[in-house]
């Protein structure tokens, strides 16, 4: 078993405008930016599982963090232990 973690940073455009309109209701753009960075970050997860042998992952974990000057940025990490599932 490995333990592997993923990091991703992905630009939000006018973030603050993104938060008002999330508080708001739902932010069409800013919800594109989280599910595009989550998947990313899990593809990248699933790619770092096979290199080193594995052919799943269990006990996935994504947490988001916004990062930079003004919060204009967003940083997606995915971690999860590779396995290899027998049939």
């Amino acid at each position: 078993m490995h333990k592997i973690n993923v990091t991703r940073v992905n630009f939000i455009k006018d973030f603050a405008a993104g938060l008002t309109n999330f508080f708001g209701g739902r932010s069409g753009s800013y919800e594109g930016e989280l599910i595009q960075a989550r998947e990313n970050a899990l593809r990248e997860l699933e790619k770092r599982a096979v290199d080193v042998g594995g052919n799943a992952v269990i006990g996935v974990d994504i947490d988001y963090e916004v990062l930079g000057q003004g919060g204009n940025m967003l940083m997606v990490t995915a971690s999860g232990t590779a396995v290899v599932v027998q049939g």
